[in-house]
């Protein structure tokens, strides 16, 4: 396993170094620049701006100096927030986003888990149809209807929570967006369960099981549980790297200064830096949980080996 682990992570070196480039020149191939927006802008001005920052010098020496600073963890200045580095934004919105985002995936795990297998042990009954409706409503409404229904519901209606801020890490004001990214991922986490459970019930060691008299407490936590939860553990890699990076809809609307609100902000003004910090650390995030799970498939089930 140690090995297969180095393997992946030597692995992941030249995946980075792909991504890196590509999304390095298709952001220099775009129209337009850092500095075309801003209105007024002499071209001496624009000149200076593009000397100080590099921008006039060929594009090979360009990309050559940003791999050399990627190297020594220098992810530049930010272009568009000219007082911050990237490193500085990064530091001060990404464990606002992680702590969002790993909230609302162990919910989504657990209560989505749930209402999987409570389905599963009553198809085609009521209780059954009742988490199918759940989960397709969950799956089918935007995050940007759900959050300002939460806001009209709790914050406005019922005054439970509060409508938006961040209010120094309180915990009311993470309950409204840790909802709005849970919901879609709790459908999505339930109608998986209810899947992998309904055929891991129906194979044969469980009807072993069954007839060597194990209680269905048993049968179900010990043995299906364990084959029904391969699905949901591939999920949930591509999931936390999502979550954990942010969302520019939930934050905005519940006005987070997370790092969610920089990815399209940043592409939008051409904000070269900016944007490449975001791939290298969604990159990263992805490539770590894929990795995760693969070491989890082997926890959970002992069939697989990556000897």
């Amino acid at each position: 396993m140690l090995l297969y682990v180095l393997r992946r992570l030597l692995t992941a070196i030249p995946t980075l170094f792909v991504i890196v480039t590509l999304a390095f020149f298709l952001m220099r191939v775009a129209p337009g620049g850092p500095f075309n927006q801003e209105r007024g802008l002499s071209p001496e001005i624009r000149a200076n701006l593009e000397a100080q920052f590099g921008l006039g010098d060929p594009l090979w020496l360009q990309y050559v100096n940003y791999l050399n600073n990627l190297l020594h963890g220098n992810f530049g200045p930010s272009y568009n927030l000219p007082d911050f580095t990237v490193t500085e934004l990064f530091a001060a919105g990404l464990p606002i986003s992680a702590q969002l985002g790993a909230s609302a995936l162990i919910l989504a795990l657990l209560l989505g888990s749930m209402l999987g297998i409570i389905a599963a042990l009553n198809q085609n009954k009521v209780g059954d149809y009742t988490v199918i409706a759940i989960a397709t409503a969950g799956s089918t409404i935007p995050t940007f209807v759900i959050a300002p229904v939460i806001q009209l519901v709790f914050g406005l209606t019922w005054h439970l929570l509060p409508i938006g801020g961040w209010g120094d890490g309180a915990l009311l004001n993470k309950i409204g967006p840790i909802l709005t990214l849970a919901l879609p991922q709790m459908a999505i986490v339930a109608r998986l369960m209810r899947g992998s459970m309904i055929e891991s019930l129906r194979s044969h060691h469980i009807r072993t099981a069954r007839a060597m008299g194990l209680s269905d407490w048993s049968v179900v936590v010990k043995h299906a549980l364990r084959g029904a939860v391969l699905p949901i553990v591939s999920f949930a890699g591509p999931a936390a790297a999502a979550l954990l990076t942010g969302s520019v809809i939930v934050e905005t609307i519940f006005s987070i200064p997370g790092v969610g609100r920089y990815f399209v902000e940043a592409a939008l003004n051409r904000d070269y830096t900016l944007v490449m910090g975001t791939v290298v650390v969604i990159a990263i995030f992805t490539i770590l949980f894929n990795l995760i799970v693969d070491i989890m498939y082997a926890v959970v089930d002992p069939r697989v080996r990556y000897d």
